[in-house]
This record gives structure tokens, sequence and C-alpha cells, in this order.
């Protein structure tokens, strides 16, 4: 990813091209010398822009097993709270173990959590989804959870997680995994939600955003 900078009024640039966060692409600006500007990481300039622009909130889909260990759970809260504080949605199965340590790391810290629930009843989300959706077609949703998310992120996980991960890995999204998440080439494993989080901000600011999906 090119080096990102911050100018003086409080755009991100890199070259001469100014990141648009509503679009999330880059569009033409002007040539640096022309601006004051200092470095900024990738994490820290989605968080800028979630605190002081207009910022599309997109879907980041997280994934692992309803039977989850308590480090698991601890992993996923952390995850979501630092997804809300990044200005990213989270996007879920919106049932138990990773799914509800995830939406309750998000929904403390402010964010809205979306549950995508293979159940016909919106009632069968666990409490902390702030908007559930009830698509009554069973485990089928796994692929609607990769295909809307830009990026997933697996803690954990068994043959469900698997097919979210394969699901994710054939649409061309960024797969990211962490704690003993199956392990499927092309996902990239993470020592831990630093390196994650790094990563996933790193996406979003690379020209691949925006990139088409094969169909």
């Amino acid at each position: 990813m090119a080096e990102l900078w911050i100018d003086s009024e409080g755009e991100i640039v890199s070259g001469d091209a100014v990141f648009d966060p509503w679009r999330f692409t880059w569009e033409d600006g002007e040539a640096q010398e022309h601006r004051e500007l200092r470095g900024i990481n990738a994490r820290d300039a989605l968080r800028h822009l979630h605190e002081t622009a207009p910022m599309r909130r997109l879907p980041v889909g997280v994934i692992g097993p309803r039977e989850a260990t308590h480090g698991q759970c601890a992993i996923a809260e952390t995850l979501g709270r630092e997804l809300a504080n990044l200005g990213l949605t989270l996007l879920c199965g919106g049932k138990g173990g990773v799914m509800e340590a995830v939406c309750r790391g998000h929904a403390e810290a402010g964010g809205l959590p979306i549950g995508l629930l293979p159940d016909e009843d919106w009632r069968a989300a666990n409490d902390y989804v702030a908007i559930p959706i009830a698509t009554g077609i069973g485990n089928a949703r796994n692929a609607i959870i990769a295909r809307a998310c830009f990026a997933m992120i697996a803690v954990g996980g068994g043959y469900g997680t698997l097919s979210e991960i394969a699901f994710g890995l054939h649409y061309g999204r960024l797969v990211l995994t962490l704690d003993a998440a199956p392990e499927v080439e092309g996902a990239i494993r993470c020592i831990d939600i630093d390196e994650a989080l790094d990563r996933l901000a790193a996406r979003v600011f690379s020209r691949e955003t925006v990139a088409m999906p094969p169909a």
C-alpha cells in the first residue's frame, strides 16, 4: 500500500490522490508539494475519517462458532469494539458464541451490529443485535454474509465457518483468521487482533476496496 498522509484540511492523501470516505475511492487532487502534510498509518487514518468526515460504514463480516471458547469470545468482543471505534459496521450471523460476543463489543462501543439470521423470526437474534434480518433460508445465509461484506474475519470455527471462508474467498473478499480458525489457502492467518485490524485498514485505503468480485 502507498504511503498515507493527512493534510491541513484533514483529508487523507496518497501521491496526488485524495481519499473519498463516502465512495471509498481515490480521487485526483493537488500535487503533494502544494500541501502541508504529515504521515499517518491506515488505522489512524480510518479512525480520523470516522470522527471528522461523513464516512460510509462498510460492513465487515465476523464469523465463528456458536460453541465458542472463553478465549474466542474475548477476542471477538474486543474485535467488535475496535470495529465500532473505526466506524465500520459489523455483519454477522446474529446467533450465539462468537457472534454474540462480537455484537456485544460492537454495541457497547456505539455500533449497530447487523445480524443476518438463518431463522424466520427476528427474535432468534442475540440480545446485542441492533438490526436483525430474519432470512428464513438456513445456512444458505452464509453466502449472503460473504457477498455483502467487504472483508471477513474468522475467530475460531468449524465446518460452518469453513463454508463462510470459502464463500468469502470465492467472492474475492479479504479473509483474515484468528485463534485456530480453519486454514484455507488464500485466507490470511493473523497472530492477533492488531494485525487483523492493520490489514483491514490497509485494504480500505488500497485500490482493491471497490473491486468487483467474480460472478
